[in-house]
């Protein structure tokens, strides 16, 4: 069962802008320690750095918060899985409001999908409540 849909399109242009005036003030302020690492890595820096805020918005929209009622930027942390696939590694108020929208005897998985195309970044993010293992779906785990 899908417990929330976001999705966020930003300009590249928006980001590069702030990385050169704001620097490590901004992406310390905005980015987790791993995506700042993976994002300076980039030939494609600005775009990365893109990327990685539109799936914090899009994820802050599934949440049904926004950047709002104790979600952070840094609640929000795009990590990829052994596949290479994104996902979004939740800690603090954006793990507190998961925790609140998701019902119970299920678990939550935050589904990601992120593009670029200059001078545009896309994210689309689907939070999925799926049984616990060994529940069946709307029952209560023991």
């Amino acid at each position: 069962m899908i417990i929330g849909i976001g999705s966020d399109l930003i300009d590249i242009r928006r980001i590069e802008k702030s990385l050169e005036r704001f620097g490590d003030r901004f992406t310390h302020r905005v980015f987790t320690d791993v995506e700042r690492a993976r994002s300076d890595r980039r030939a494609g820096r600005a775009a990365s750095y893109a990327k990685r805020f539109a799936v914090k918005e899009a994820c802050s929209k599934a949440l049904g918060t926004g950047l709002r009622r104790g979600v952070f930027w840094r609640d929000m942390g795009v990590v990829n899985k052994r596949s290479g696939q994104p996902t979004v590694a939740l800690t603090n108020g954006a793990l507190a409001r998961l925790a609140e929208i998701t019902p119970a005897g299920m678990r939550a998985e935050v589904h990601v999908t992120i593009t670029d195309d200059y001078p545009l970044a896309q994210a689309f993010v689907v939070i999925e409540a799926l049984p616990v293992e060994g529940t069946s779906a709307g029952s209560k785990p023991d």
